[in-house]
């Protein structure tokens, strides 16, 4: 399986409503075990994460109003892909193209109030 990433939005009603992702394939998050391997490990809760580890149990889902304190742990996460990478097993480029498509879901998020969907 893979995790994919998404840009959402929310209803009248609160229903979530999925936006139609990017057509370069770059709604892909990573391999089902970077759920507890790289976003949810030890070293991305060291870091100060709170959002990413998440996934280690469930998806993750960021609400509309979580949207920049989101986006600054994307950043946070960039500035250490080395670290993550060397901790999970994976290439610093493979830890860097995931982030760079759930920051981009993020801003995609931040533009027309949404959240976003990691699962």
């Amino acid at each position: 399986m893979t995790l994919l990433v998404h840009t959402f939005v929310l209803d009248e009603q609160g229903e979530r409503h999925l936006l139609d992702g990017p057509e370069d394939g770059s709604d892909m998050a990573g391999f089902e075990n970077c759920r507890t391997e790289l976003w949810g490990s030890g070293a991305a809760r060291a870091l100060g994460a709170r959002f990413f580890p998440e996934l280690a149990t469930g998806d993750l889902q960021v609400e509309p109003a979580d949207i920049e304190v989101f986006l600054a742990e994307c950043e946070l996460l960039r500035r250490h892909t080395a670290a993550l990478a060397a901790h999970s097993g994976y290439r610093e480029d493979y830890v860097e193209a995931r982030l760079s498509h759930i920051t981009a879901a993020g801003l995609r998020a931040r533009a027309v109030g949404g959240g976003v969907l990691v699962w």
